[in-house]
């Protein structure tokens, strides 16, 4: 009997499809760090009974349309806005994703953005590897504490009260927005649900963990700046294009805020000569929120069981539809 055939868009560590390949023929894009074109994924899509694909890779339309015999989607990471999933669905494609297993490597990221911006962190290093430290001043390069400090969460889900959690240990004020209130977490974490405004009103600092959705698109615009402290900063280790960026550019020179810390941005790799990168008081990485070895291998094989779940005529563990 002939096995099921599993592309799979990116290199992935050998041992985190081993299993995969016991019930499947597994071809693998031979790239960790070059997307797979666009020709290829069409040509692979046509013969596929399930394919693992990365937050990069567009599965839309035009992309279902061509597959003739897939029957799941496993996208390694907890979005999945980069799939149609309701076009997936009316073909009976399930569609998974990777949670909970990247929930506190994430948050860890999002609250090094918080120390990193606050405190000046890759400034100083680069000021020391530049040769520009001759002396110490009482000022020199200081930046803002984060304790004791009010953080406003927006999206409180896994990874925003696992942000939450790591607040509380700086001794902050925990504010949230989210499309729901978060009974449990007011109660655990001692957190204050807010509207939208007066959270940015209150907060110094704000981060953006929100999903990215119609109504989430844009939302921090110039008229959301604007509502901010002066003295705060914005962190976004959630979706960029949550973000108008020229609206942030503007704030960030015209100081109406006083910093950003950036894992995502609208467009992902970010160009070299993009205005956010050329601002010391920015901190931008290049979307590395669940990037620890063990996170990402422990997304791999949760990936590949999905895979194989589906194949073997199981349910995912993790199914969006």
């Amino acid at each position: 009997m002939q096995k099921p055939y599993v592309f799979i868009t990116r290199k992935l560590p050998k041992e985190t499809v081993s299993q995969l390949e016991q019930i499947a023929e597994v071809n693998m894009w031979p790239h960790e760090e070059k997307a797979v074109p666009r020709e290829v994924l069409l040509k692979e899509i046509k013969k596929a009974d399930g394919i693992l694909t990365m937050l990069s890779d567009k599965i839309d339309s035009e992309v279902l349309d061509e597959a003739s015999s897939l029957k799941v989607i496993a996208n390694l990471a907890v979005g999945y806005d980069n799939i149609d999933v309701a076009a997936a669905k009316q073909k009976g494609i399930t569609v998974c994703n990777t949670p909970d297993v990247l929930t506190d490597s994430t948050a860890d990221l999002a609250f090094s953005l918080i120390l990193a911006t606050a405190r000046r962190i890759v400034e100083s290093a680069n000021y020391v590897k530049e040769g520009k430290w001759n002396s110490w001043g009482p000022l020199l390069l200081a930046g803002a504490d984060v304790h004791h400090k009010t953080i406003g969460i927006v999206g409180m889900g896994r990874i925003g009260e696992a942000v939450a959690r790591r607040a509380k240990g700086f001794d902050m004020k925990i504010l949230y927005h989210n499309r729901n209130r978060k009974p449990d977490a007011e109660n655990s974490l001692d957190a204050e649900y807010k509207e939208f405004h007066e959270l940015l009103k209150q907060s110094d600092f704000v981060v953006s963990l929100a999903p990215l959705t119609p109504e989430t698109e844009g939302m921090f615009n110039q008229e959301a700046f604007q509502s901010m402290k002066d003295s705060a900063i914005f962190i976004n280790a959630g979706r960029g294009a949550t973000v108008d960026e020229s609206a942030l550019i503007e704030a960030l020179h015209n100081k109406e805020i006083a910093g950003a810390g950036l894992d995502v941005f609208q467009q992902e790799p970010i160009e070299v000569d993009h205005p956010l990168l050329s601002m010391k008081q920015v901190v931008a990485l290049p979307h590395i929120g669940s990037a620890s070895v063990e996170t990402r291998m422990k997304m791999a094989e949760l990936a590949c069981r999905n895979i194989t779940n589906i194949l073997d005529g199981k349910d995912a563990e993790t199914p969006v539809i």
